[in-house]
């Protein structure tokens, strides 16, 4: 049997004004970024081009997952792997709801 201890950090930003914390906050993880988000809201209410705004004044080059449905499906979260074999994605941000930020998880 192989001996390891596995550890996965989550950092939550909730609250107003946050969204304006996020480019400082990255900087510690990384430049490549995976973007989790769900299928609709998020582009309705402006919040996908504040946060797009933001991966651009900071040089983040990003790849999106999107559409991420309530209670996640397989599909998405094996997608979500893929992206971050194949992009060496550095961190993940998700920006959503509870399926959304469960989906981003099972990526890390």
């Amino acid at each position: 049997m192989l001996d390891f201890n596995y550890m996965v950090s989550t950092k939550v930003l909730f609250g107003k004004n946050k969204i304006e914390r996020l480019g400082e906050e990255l900087k510690q993880y990384g430049k490549n970024i995976l973007f989790v988000y769900g299928r609709g809201s998020i582009k309705k209410t402006g919040l996908y081009d504040s946060v797009t705004n933001i991966f651009s004044r900071n040089s983040i080059v990003y790849h999106e997952l999107p559409g991420v449905q309530p209670n996640p499906r397989i599909t998405s979260v094996r997608q979500g792997i893929k992206l971050c074999r194949e992009q060496n994605i550095e961190c993940i941000v998700a920006v959503g709801g509870g399926s959304v930020i469960d989906c981003a998880k099972t990526n890390d």
